[in-house]
């Protein structure tokens, strides 16, 4: 009997949580199954820290409390790219690093994910100014983007782009000429469909948008987004007031259509998990990330019960489409108390 393409389920583990304890974050992943999670901004007793800031001591009690719960780092869901391409004030809060200062923190963001033994990098494709074009800023862009993916493969690792509104790779057409033009094995694209969907794309748009996505995509963060607003896109795209958007709602409930999407993702599964084999991962992972009580942009909150609601409604999806994935069984619970 043919076996069902499958794949490896994670999320945003500090989602689950408003104060982002570990021990919260942790407890909830493993009573919901989840072994894999990515890290993102964790409370350690000391206040919220953002993982870029993690010390050498941050880390090896993440590790020991991973040991405890049974949990692995999927990616590290750091915010390289969530920068300005330009030094000019246009009206937005968005910070501006020199380029080659900015390679610190890529360099940086290696050696966390070494040290929390992950092979993949979340990232972003930089803000342009606000009402400019960005294909304007595409060789710029490509330009960064590709040293970026260089020291991140020196490393062994693996760099992920996140489609995201604003940025100068806001929907899956533009995305994927970067993805053409960086042309680099150690980048990969992020499809999430809920980024998207706050754009004001339909649901037939938001599948063309994850075809432009299809031939460079690594894996995919799970949101959706209800009930769009209206907007006119022209050459320039749309700023979206991103820590606005409140219609955020699990897979099976928004404009996204994960269920076309993910009956296509079955089939190019197979090369797609050898292709990530080659670097080192397990597999494909698929990253919850609901924002269901609130998101914006620089993270999101879903509660334990909003975890609990977003795995559901995703596992349902999955198994609707013939999609495999793993929960804790009572094996795994006898095997860690080593039975």
């Amino acid at each position: 009997m043919k076996s069902r393409p499958r794949v490896f389920l994670s999320g945003f583990a500090d989602e689950s949580t408003a104060n982002k304890t570990i021990v919260e974050q942790f407890a909830v992943y493993a009573a919901l199954g989840l072994q894999y999670y990515s890290i993102r901004f964790v409370n350690l007793g000391e206040g919220i820290k953002n993982v870029m800031k993690l010390t050498r001591a941050d880390i090896q009690k993440i590790r020991q409390f991973q040991d405890e719960y049974g949990l692995n780092v999927s990616s590290l869901g750091s915010p390289i790219g969530k920068t300005k391409l330009e030094d000019v004030d246009d009206g937005t809060t968005n910070s501006y690093v020199p380029f080659e200062k900015y390679l610190d923190e890529v360099r940086l963001a290696c050696d966390l994910a070494h040290a929390l033994e992950t092979k993949l990098i979340r990232g972003f494709s930089f803000y342009h100014p606000k009402g400019t074009d960005p294909y304007d800023y595409l060789p710029k862009t490509v330009e960064q983007l590709g040293k970026i993916a260089e020291i991140c493969h020196r490393s062994d690792l693996t760099f992920g782009l996140e489609v995201e509104a604003n940025l100068v790779g806001q929907n899956g057409t533009i995305l994927a000429e970067i993805y053409r033009q960086v042309n680099h094995p150690a980048m990969v694209l992020i499809f999430d469909g809920a980024n998207i969907v706050m754009q004001g794309y339909n649901t037939l748009e938001i599948y063309e948008q994850y075809e432009s996505m299809k031939a460079g995509i690594g894996w995919l963060h799970i949101k959706d987004y209800a009930n769009p607003r209206h907007v006119e896109r022209n050459d320039k795209g749309v700023h979206v007031e991103e820590d606005k958007m409140s219609n955020f709602c699990p897979a099976d409930c928004g404009e996204t259509g994960h269920e076309r999407i993910f009956r296509d993702l079955a089939v190019i599964l197979p090369a797609l998990e050898e292709k990530l084999k080659g670097r080192g991962l397990p597999g494909v992972f698929v990253d919850l990330e609901p924002h269901l009580k609130g998101g914006g942009q620089f993270g999101g909150y879903s509660g334990p019960d909003g975890m609990g609601v977003a795995l559901r409604s995703l596992c349902k999806t999955l198994d609707f489409t013939g999609i495999a994935y793993h929960l804790r069984d009572f094996d795994d619970v006898k095997a860690a108390r080593g039975f």
